[in-house]
């Protein structure tokens, strides 16, 4: 089958590096791609934003499916719009990618179905923002409603942060994403990610991951896209993962069939582990990014086939998604001034030196330049490796780290923290 993939991050080299391995693909085309997915895919010029274009490609190629990689396409309804021309696409609509497109969507369905999640209220205007927020205490989360690119969440600690945090949003500082505003109460507990995949109908788990969101050491920093992530999180136990099954991904699912948009695709659930059970913090309408790195590495199966399922409404056909015991972590290298204004153009050395059995290099924001590969984006480098242990993954991964020649750029180097210091307790 021909395959036409949307996106040129690092999660999307991850998707063609893994789609490409499959027998039943004929031809993978990837838009716009980068230099990493262009060794895995023959590279189009498409723009996401003009779907009839898409769909005039989809025809004249003959693709039997796309794959919509990040998460705006979806939100802005590609999927509808292909899917009215009966083309198969992974994603959901645009009715419930709102799961992603709008924080106060989620947590109203959470009211609606009882999914365990923070206490809440969604705010129009500053003023409102300003009466509500003083009966949740400090810290408080405060969200941007809308898309902001993983970085519309701030935790303020004392009434100056959290005002002025409002201000920015209802100023205009995460654009039409801050229109309106969802304030939280603060859980805690430890983080961690959960994925399924769905048709609507039937739902498969895909595996765990811990993503690492500030930008510095320690957790220290502003948020940011991710800056590194492993798999598995041994702290989602099998019996966490049942009961995030039954009462977080199950009723939404249910709910979302029930209320006549159905969801297909693969839901992607934040999690906070607290004392009182697992609790949804949100969901995205994706694969993560770096998460996705991770768990392409482990994915022992035919990606093309098990995507395809999901489209076409038959994942009841599909056995469970079989996982490496191995376990995989990566890192990632960022330019210089992310996420606030990342330095552009820097030189990238190495990474065919550093590949081996145990490790691949995911480009996320690269760009050749008169033979040279570049940083072009914010986060640009995902480097990947396994191991028998989060430990040893971890070694690998730093070892080609350093292997590679990235001057303009930098990376945390506590990735896994949690997991390592765990492994260690429990061989003492």
């Amino acid at each position: 089958m021909n395959i036409l993939l949307l996106g040129s991050g690092g999660r999307e080299h991850a998707l063609a590096w893994k789609l490409a391995q499959s027998p039943r693909v004929d031809v993978l085309y990837a838009a716009p791609g980068n230099p990493g997915i262009a060794q895995s895919a023959t590279i189009v010029t498409l723009d996401a934003t003009d779907h009839d274009a898409v769909a005039a490609f989809c025809t004249e190629k003959g693709i039997d499916l796309v794959v919509v990689g990040p998460e705006a396409p979806l939100v802005d309804g590609l999927g509808n719009s292909l899917r009215a021309k009966g083309i198969a696409v992974f994603g959901p609509d645009k009715a419930p990618a709102q799961l992603e497109g709008s924080k106060g969507f989620t947590k109203d369905l959470c009211a609606r179905a009882n999914i365990p999640t923070a206490g809440y209220v969604r705010t129009t205007s500053l003023e409102q923002a300003r009466a509500e927020i003083a009966k949740f205490g400090l810290p408080v989360v405060i969200k941007a409603d809308g898309l902001a690119a993983g970085k519309g969440v701030i935790i303020p600690t004392t009434a100056e942060e959290a005002d002025a945090a409002l201000m920015d949003m209802y100023g205009g500082g995460f654009g039409a994403a801050g229109a309106e505003v969802v304030l939280e109460e603060f859980m805690t507990g430890e983080e961690a990610s959960f994925f399924a995949l769905t048709d609507g109908k039937d739902i498969l788990a895909f595996g765990s991951a811990q993503d690492h969101k500030r930008v510095g050491d320690g957790d220290t920093g502003p948020n940011t896209g991710g800056m590194g992530a492993y798999s598995p999180a041994r702290v989602l136990t099998a019996e966490l993962q049942a009961q995030v099954m039954e009462r977080i991904i199950r009723p939404t699912v249910d709910t979302l069939a029930a209320e006549g948009i159905p969801y297909s695709g693969v839901l992607f659930a934040g999690l906070m582990l607290t004392d009182e059970g697992p609790k949804l913090i949100e969901y995205n309408a994706r694969f993560g990014d770096p998460e996705c790195q991770v768990l392409m590495t482990r994915f022992q199966g035919d990606l093309a086939e098990l995507l395809l399922a999901v489209a076409n409404g038959t994942l009841a056909d599909y056995g469970p998604v079989k996982l490496s015991d191995e376990c995989a972590l990566t890192v990632v290298m960022a330019a210089k001034g992310y996420p606030a204004t990342p330095e552009k153009g820097g030189a990238i050395d190495g990474i065919d030196a550093v590949s081996g059995d145990h490790l691949k290099v995911f480009h996320a924001g690269t760009a050749e330049k008169d033979g040279q590969l570049v940083a072009n984006g914010g986060r640009v480098l995902n480097v990947t490796a396994t191991g028998s242990s989060i430990a040893e993954a971890q070694g690998r991964a730093y070892a080609a780290v350093d292997g590679i020649a990235f001057p303009t750029g930098f990376c945390r180097r506590d990735i896994g923290w949690r997991e390592v210091a765990r492994e260690a307790a429990a061989a003492s």
